[in-house]
């Protein structure tokens, strides 16, 4: 079940968010949230969805304006599934109630400015629910170790997650 967040889960959301933060391949975000930062951070987002088994939060995810004025329709959005979770297509229902809310919200693209090159799975994720590449920005995310990775922006307008009208 994916549902809005409520504060009772900033505990658990910061915790999946920074196993992913800590791992340094994903977020550009560097610094772990504390709780009291987590609760202000995800209380700042447009939406915040988290997907709940068992009373088990397993995965989050974050949608906000990726600009503002003449530009203010594309939406932006991160998510994060738990290391345990992993491999159980959780991403792919995120990002379908993501695109939802995101239509519901009226923003009309969702863009993710920065997917990390060789995170192939998120890639094909996107690419199998009809979000386009906007080609590659070189060495644009850098590593924990200094080196530096390329990104390639996606986006897709927001509607139908098969890309039909509603």
């Amino acid at each position: 079940m994916i549902r809005r967040y409520e504060e009772r889960d900033v505990k658990v959301m910061a915790d999946i968010w920074n196993e992913v933060v800590a791992e340094g391949n994903a977020f550009p975000q560097e610094d772990e949230l504390t709780y009291e930062e987590a609760s202000l951070f995800f209380a700042s987002q447009t939406y915040c969805g988290v997907f709940e088994t068992d009373g088990v939060i397993k995965g989050l995810y974050i949608l906000h304006p990726n600009n503002v004025g003449r530009c203010g329709h594309i939406s932006n959005a991160s998510f994060a599934v738990s290391k345990d979770s992993r491999g159980l297509h959780i991403g792919a229902k995120l990002v379908a109630d993501c695109l939802l809310q995101a239509e519901r919200a009226g923003f009309g693209i969702l863009q993710f400015n920065a997917v990390v090159e060789d995170n192939v799975h998120a890639r094909h994720l996107y690419e199998r629910l009809g979000f386009k590449s906007l080609g590659v920005i070189e060495k644009g995310f850098r590593m924990p170790d200094g080196t530096y990775k390329n990104i390639c922006p996606y986006y897709r307008e927001t509607g139908d997650i098969n890309g039909n009208d509603q």
